[in-house]
């Protein structure tokens, strides 16, 4: 920041002895930066809670923390002038109000002196920089790490073509503009490298922040999708070797030949770290192999290499983040090595030290200088250039590319996106003096606007349509139990997959009933941090939820039901979604339908503790599984695990389980029975079904007027009142399904146990429960018309009786289904559309695309 006094502050001494000793911790060092630190960091957190509805990246949320620094009220009342609008106030005298300490707002923060010489002295300036700085360079290693230069190679000639146009057309803008801003508001830049600047600016495209995005609008999956990650991967690549150029050309010597050694060693810079730093990490990571703790020393000389190459790289004269960049770059993708080191830095990195640099940037930074009517339509010249320059050579050469219209258009505003990289660039040449304060306003201006209206515009131009055949059998009770049961069993740990293939085992199937087709889905959430992005690059390569084409896969929990799959005659077909756990259900309904699966087999959101007691995974979950019970296009079962055959799958020889099933009457019961059924065809398998009755005039509602409420509240609101009982088509539909079941047990009389039993409580009721509190598994429907059993539950998407069986106090043993089946008549806003063009596609096809 100018000042009129050309010495320097005195330097700040580290820590104080605190106010005790009346000395104020604000004029030392070490404290006055973890307040900035903690400022920033609540600031930049909330600001992206209130963005989150409008789904928009962090980064937004970051930048305009750096602006609430900024004089923006002079702006805006500059911007009122030029408009020759009265507001009955001017500049001055609203910066004397605020002088005074009244705090119109956050934005206002930038216009307290007092605030901003106590909180951001300028003496406090350096130690702020270097800290943001050493942030910057261990993010720029992350970015590395996120870009395979494999997958860079295996581009294919559309996406490459589309960002190639995607970088020329607007790099060409770049120039025209660059030539009509030096003629205005930057007349004393240097030529060639502010027009280098000026072009890469507005030809980036940012990797990272479109990933996300993309990932938040479901749309890696899509052709869209994809041709936008692989352009964007090259994008960056070729951003960030013109960006090298530029710098190596923005020193103050004005000898080409300097220009030329900074070029030549940087050049041999990236050979060093081909041939001799890339051994070096290829070593380390194969000693690193999965399922062992990675070395510590390997740990320490990886960062040590990323800080010595960044000093390298500072000292060649090409800015110390090419260093951290190039040594993420030729650090190897495979094995444990890298996943450890982003576990090690990335969030101390992402949530403390990245969001300083944009701070350090808004206190440098004077957005006021964009003032009358020229610098005003220089701000719009920029924005339409880098709007059109983008857009328009994404959108022709997609049209070109035989892309569809609308998706040739997203493509344009995706392909736009700026972000954090855009930011670092425009930070690089307002430091090497390239760019003044009115020209660098100018382009943050630009970035921020381009990357916030992304989101918006996507959305409304291109929606991918979720389509998918009509399809008949959509639960386990059907006519004919003898055509194929499709389940789609989701995890998202270890501790579910023993349990679930031990289910899937008992399901097969083994006398008469049809085969089985399993899909297992491992459930990834996507978050702000830079490994999520490792989980995109794998989406991207194989689709999301992706089928796992390759043999060596190195999930671990994937390879599980693969073993299993080749071991069994299941036919099982993994495939992994990575999605927030706030939109995770509709990736889960969307592949049931288009995989036309009968049941869908979700997670409890708790898992037993050793001493018995039932401990929580997170709310999210719990959220999730209520979404898929009111959106699933098919049956709905949550498994309550407590180790069904133990800790380790269980061979098929060795089944050996007692499984009981609940019945009472209705919809969910019925389904709970059909499951059962099935079971029942193991031979390793013994079946025990209760049938509750109720005492002669009553209903299990024993005495309470009962209120079933349904997945969806808003959907459908069962009353049940004293004496009523079940609709008289549930009663018919019972006693039909009743005796087929009957029928079944007297050919199969070995290993299925009948039992009626008179219920005239609660305690009655619990009382039966807890007689089979030692089977192995137990199966009940979700909403039978049955008083709740336990006083309290936080769980309502398990139904009276599942609260109950889930409880601590009922069993330590016992595994419970609680099964929900599907009702066309309350499946009014489905996540996919039936198209009936393909009525005539049969229920089960004879082949799958396994890349669909």
């Amino acid at each position: 920041m100018p000042t009129a006094n050309p010495t320097c502050p005195p330097p700040m001494k580290a820590t104080s002895n605190g106010a005790f000793q009346h000395e104020n911790p604000l004029d030392y060092a070490l404290p006055l930066l973890i307040l900035q630190i903690c400022l920033v960091v609540v600031f930049t957190r909330f600001l992206a809670f209130i963005l989150k509805p409008l789904r928009q990246p962090r980064v937004i949320a970051e930048v305009i923390v750096s602006f609430l620094f900024f004089p923006f009220y002079p702006l805006f009342f500059s911007l009122l002038s030029q408009l020759k609008v009265n507001v009955g106030l001017d500049a001055s005298c609203f910066g004397k109000r605020m002088q005074g300490g009244i705090l119109l707002g956050p934005s206002a923060i930038g216009r307290n002196e007092k605030f901003l010489n106590t909180i951001f002295p300028k003496k406090s300036l350096t130690v702020l920089e270097t800290v943001a700085n050493l942030g910057l360079l261990f993010f720029l290693f992350l970015v590395g790490l996120e870009l395979d230069m494999r997958s860079i190679r295996k581009t294919g000639h559309k996406a490459f073509a589309i960002a190639v146009a995607g970088i020329t057309l607007p790099f060409v803008l770049g120039i025209g503009t660059s030539y009509a801003l030096r003629a205005t508001v930057s007349k004393k830049a240097n030529p060639t490298s502010f027009l280098i600047f000026m072009g890469v600016a507005l030809s980036i495209t940012a990797f990272p922040v479109l990933a996300r995005i993309l990932a938040e609008l479901k749309l890696l999956t899509t052709d869209a999708g994809r041709i936008a990650m692989a352009a964007a991967a090259v994008n960056d690549v070729a951003a960030w070797i013109l960006l090298a150029l530029a710098i190596a050309l923005s020193g103050s010597n004005s000898s080409p030949l300097v220009s030329l050694w900074v070029i030549l060693c940087a050049a041999a810079f990236v050979l060093l770290a081909i041939f001799a730093i890339n051994p070096l990490l290829t070593m380390m990571a194969k000693r690193s192999p999965e399922g062992e703790p990675v070395q510590e020393i390997y740990i320490c000389i990886t960062l040590t290499l990323v800080l010595a190459c960044s000093f390298i790289t500072d000292t060649i004269g090409i800015h110390a983040l090419f260093g951290a960049f190039v040594v993420g770059i030729v650090m190897p993708k495979d094995g444990p090595f890298a996943g450890v080191l982003i576990e090690k830095i990335e969030d101390l990195v992402m949530s403390l030290l990245l969001p300083l640099y944009f701070v350090s940037s808004g206190l440098k930074t004077d957005v006021t200088t964009i003032r009358g009517t020229l610098s005003w339509c220089m701000l719009v010249l920029v924005i339409f250039t880098a709007c059109f320059g983008k857009i328009s050579g994404t959108f022709v050469v997609s049209l070109l590319c035989k892309v569809p219209f609308r998706e040739a258009l997203a493509l344009g505003f995706l392909m736009n996106t700026k972000g954090l990289v855009e930011l670092i660039v425009l930070n690089i040449g307002k430091d090497r003096k390239v760019l003044n304060d009115q020209t660098f306003a100018i382009c943050v201006l630009m970035a921020l606007f381009t990357t916030f209206i992304t989101t918006p515009i996507v959305m409304a131009v291109y929606k991918p349509a979720r389509r998918g055949s009509p399809y008949t059998h959509k639960t386990v009770q059907r006519k004919d139990p003898d055509t194929e049961l499709r389940v789609l069993a989701c995890f998202h740990s270890t501790y579910n997959i023993p349990t679930l293939i031990n289910l899937i085992e008992s399901s097969r199937g083994t006398r008469k009933r049809g085969k089985l087709c399993v899909y297992t889905m491992h459930l990834m959430e996507l978050s702000e941090r830079p490994s999520a992005i490792t989980m995109v690059h794998t989406a991207r390569n194989n689709g999301m939820p992706f089928w796992n084409k390759k043999h060596d896969n190195k999930d671990q929990m994937v390879v599980a039901f693969q073993g299993y799959g080749q071991l069994s005659s299941v036919n099982v077909r993994p495939m992994t979604a990575i999605s927030p756990f706030s939109s995770m259900h509709e990736d889960i309904c969307t592949s049931a339908h288009q995989k036309r699966v009968a049941l869908i087999l979700l997670p409890f959101h708790k898992h037993q503790h050793f001493d018995g007691t039932m401990e929580s995974l997170g709310n999210s979950l719990h959220v999730m599984n209520g979404h898929v019970l009111s959106r699933a296009p098919c049956s709905v079962g949550i498994l309550v695990d407590r180790g069904l055959g133990g800790t380790r799958q269980v061979q098929a020889s060795d089944v050996s389980y007692d499984v009981v099933v609940g019945f009472f009457g209705g919809r969910d019961d019925r389904e709970a029975l059909a499951y059962g059924m099935r079971l029942a065809e193991h031979p390793g398998i013994s079946l025990t079904v209760v049938k509750f009755v109720a005492a002669p005039g009553q209903t299990f509602a024993f005495g309470a007027k009962l209120i079933g409420i349904t997945a969806n509240k808003d959907r459908k609101i069962i009353n049940v009142a004293e004496g009523t009982g079940n609709s008289d088509e549930d009663k018919q539909e019972d006693e039909q399904f009743w005796s087929e079941f009957m029928t079944v047990r007297s050919n199969n009389t070995e290993s299925i146990t009948y039992e009626e039993r008179l219920v005239d409580s609660k305690e009655d009721l619990k009382a039966v429960l807890r007689e089979k509190n030692r089977s192995n598994l137990i199966l009940v429907g979700r909403m039978p018309q049955v008083a709740p059993l336990a006083e309290k539950s936080d769980c309502p998407e398990l139904g009276p009786i599942g609260s109950y069986l889930a409880s601590s106090e009922f069993s330590t043993f016992s595994s419970v289904l609680v099964l929900q089946q599907y009702n066309p008549e309350t499946d009014v806003f489905p996540m996919v559309m039936e198209v009936s063009d393909y009525m005539d596609v049969p229920d089960t096809p004879t082949g799958l695309n396994l890349t669909s």
